[in-house]
């Protein structure tokens, strides 16, 4: 049974935001964001297990004309987010939660144009295509925030301050064969190793529809010392979508396909030790979902909660349409 929606404010102040007509012309608005709690999950409730995963909730998000697109997420530590859209937006705030653990809603939400190298509102739609972001840490902290880009592949990262991705694009350099990638299925997909990873520090990009000789999905590793190919197996009827590190260095690949349901999607655990140059990164089904229990599902984030334990948190973009939605699921992996 559904519960009332909880309504919660954001305040856009002196932020810009790009109108899809004209990149050039900015305003600032005032609005709402509502998040209405989804009670179950396969049939299960909040707080029960999904395999071996517990399901902890989630939350379908509705907002004005420019809140949607959802592409990517990544998280700053335990509640402040930062997400990207397919048309070129970032968003950013807090998760709250409720006391028993479940999702409660986004508060102080802004949203902010992605910029080009020049300080400039990305000018066309095919520009503006981001697909992931992840957290840039130093020393501990989170300084800024890696985004990868489809149509014209690229990635970039945009500084971080209060919380917040500011200023211009600066160009990470990737090898020509993704560069040069000009299709909507291109890089989807950029995490970076945590330290106890034995990559640590070096970042993963994985296209959605990209194959190397032997059918596999190819991936590339840029690092200091971990730098080269690797590819991914391919999963009958799905394709990566985003993918992110647990603490430990396992990595998880969200993996999205189409079904006579309507969307399907998966997410695999790979081992630390598989993700390498030169390796066939190959891996377990931890959770599944299809029908009315998803969307079109791609972006993926790993947090620690507040009480310690790790959460899996997956986004749907929503494309815009009146019919999708745009989805924030909650799962917690065993210790």
């Amino acid at each position: 049974m559904k519960q009332g929606r909880c309504l919660l404010s954001f305040s856009f102040g002196a932020l810009a935001l790009v109108l899809f007509a004209n990149p050039g012309q900015v305003f600032a608005s005032d609005g709402v964001i509502s998040a209405e709690p989804i009670e179950q999950y396969q049939s299960i409730a909040p707080g029960n297990k999904v395999g071996d995963l517990i399901w902890r909730g989630g939350l379908v998000l509705e907002g004005p004309e420019v809140f949607g697109g959802v592409s990517g997420i990544d998280f700053l530590d335990d509640k402040r987010f930062v997400m990207v859209t397919d048309q070129g937006q970032f968003i950013s705030g807090v998760l709250k939660s409720r006391n028993n653990g479940r999702p409660k809603g986004l508060e102080n939400v802004q949203i902010s144009p992605l910029q080009n190298s020049r300080g400039a509102p990305l000018p066309e739609n095919y520009t503006r295509d981001a697909e992931s972001i992840v957290t840039i840490f130093r020393g501990g902290s989170p300084a800024a925030v890696r985004v990868s880009f489809e149509n014209l592949t690229r990635v970039a990262d945009f500084d971080l301050t209060n919380g917040r991705p500011v200023g211009a694009a600066r160009k990470v350099a990737i090898p020509d064969w993704l560069s040069t990638l000009r299709t909507n299925e291109s890089l989807e997909s950029v995490c970076i190793a945590p330290p106890d990873s034995p990559i640590s520090g070096s970042t993963l990009l994985i296209p959605e529809n990209v194959e190397n000789e032997k059918g596999n999905h190819s991936a590339w590793l840029l690092g200091r010392r971990d730098v080269g190919a690797l590819s991914l197996s391919v999963a009958s009827g799905f394709k990566p979508t985003d993918c992110a590190f647990l603490p430990d260095g396992d990595l998880l690949v969200l993996e999205r396909g189409f079904s006579f349901l309507g969307f399907k999607m998966q997410v695999r655990r790979i081992k630390a030790e598989n993700v390498a140059p030169g390796s066939l990164m190959e891996g377990e089904v931890i959770l599944s979902g299809f029908g009315g229990d998803i969307d079109n599902m791609e972006g993926l984030a790993v947090r620690t909660g507040k009480d310690g334990s790790t959460r899996m948190v997956i986004v749907s973009d929503d494309n815009f349409n009146d019919w999708q939605r745009t989805l924030l699921l909650e799962f917690e992996l065993p210790t």
